[in-house]
C-alpha cells in the first residue's frame, strides 16, 4: 500500500499527483473520508479519548485497504484514497465493511461513526482532480443526510432509472439483487458491458 504515514498530511493536490502517476489515466475509485462527530468526541470525552479513537481509525483503515491503494492524511481525522481499477461499487463493498466493522467496535463507550464519498473514473470525471471534487461533493451529502454512510457522486443531470424501466423491470431488477447480494446497480453495469461484447 501506499501510505503516506499520519505524523504529517498531505494536501489534496500532492494525492491527485500520486494518484496520477500511480494509475496514469487507468480506471481508479477515490474517497474523502472523516470521522462523525470528532469535534463532539474531543468536548464530550476529552483528547485522550480522541486521540485513542483517530488510533483505532487509522490501524482500520490503513489495515483493511487492498495492498493497491493510495492512502494519504489530508489533517486531523480527514483521510484520501485511490483505489486503482475499482470500481464506484466495488469501493462502496468495501468501505461499507469498514464502517460496519468500526461501528460494531466502539472504543470507551464511543461508537466510532464514519462517513466515505466515493466518485471513480468511469464514469465520474475524467481529471484526478475533478475526481476528488466529486469525492468532496459525495462526502458532504453524506453528511447532511446523518453521516455513518458510503455516498456515491451523483451528476445532478443523470436521469433515474425509473425514467427507463417499467415498474415490473425495476420490481424484477431488485429481486434479482436481492437474490445475489448484489448492488442494482453492479447488475446494470454487467449487462452493459454484456451488451458492447455483443454489439462489438
Amino acid at each position: 500500500m501506499n501510505w503516506h504515514g499520519h505524523e504529517k498530511t498531505l494536501d489534496v493536490d500532492d494525492l491527485v499527483a500520486q494518484v496520477d502517476r500511480a494509475v496514469n489515466g487507468g480506471a481508479v475509485a477515490v474517497a474523502l473520508t472523516d470521522l462523525d462527530d470528532f469535534r463532539v468526541l474531543n468536548d464530550t470525552l476529552g483528547h485522550d479519548v480522541g486521540d485513542r479513537v483517530l488510533e483505532v481509525w487509522i490501524k482500520t483503515l490503513v489495515g483493511s485497504l487492498p495492498s493497491d491503494a493510495i492512502v494519504g492524511r489530508l489533517g486531523g481525522d480527514e483521510f484520501g484514497i485511490a483505489l486503482p481499477g475499482a470500481s464506484a461499487e466495488n469501493a462502496l463493498i468495501l468501505f461499507e465493511e469498514l464502517r460496519a466493522h468500526l461501528a460494531e467496535h466502539p472504543v470507551e463507550g464511543w461508537t466510532i461513526g464514519v462517513t466515505f464519498g466515493v466518485a471513480s473514473r468511469p464514469p465520474h470525471a475524467d481529471e484526478t482532480a475533478d475526481l476528488f471534487r466529486c469525492a468532496n461533493e459525495a462526502l458532504a451529502r453524506g453528511k447532511r443526510e446523518g453521516g455513518g454512510r458510503i455516498s456515491i457522486y451523483v451528476e445532478e443531470k443523470m436521469v433515474l432509472k425509473s425514467n427507463y424501466y417499467s415498474r415490473a423491470a425495476l420490481h424484477r431488477l431488485n429481486k434479482l439483487a436481492s437474490q445475489t447480494n448484489r448492488t442494482e446497480a453492479s447488475l446494470l453495469r454487467e449487462a452493459l458491458d454484456d451488451l458492447f461484447q455483443k454489439m462489438r
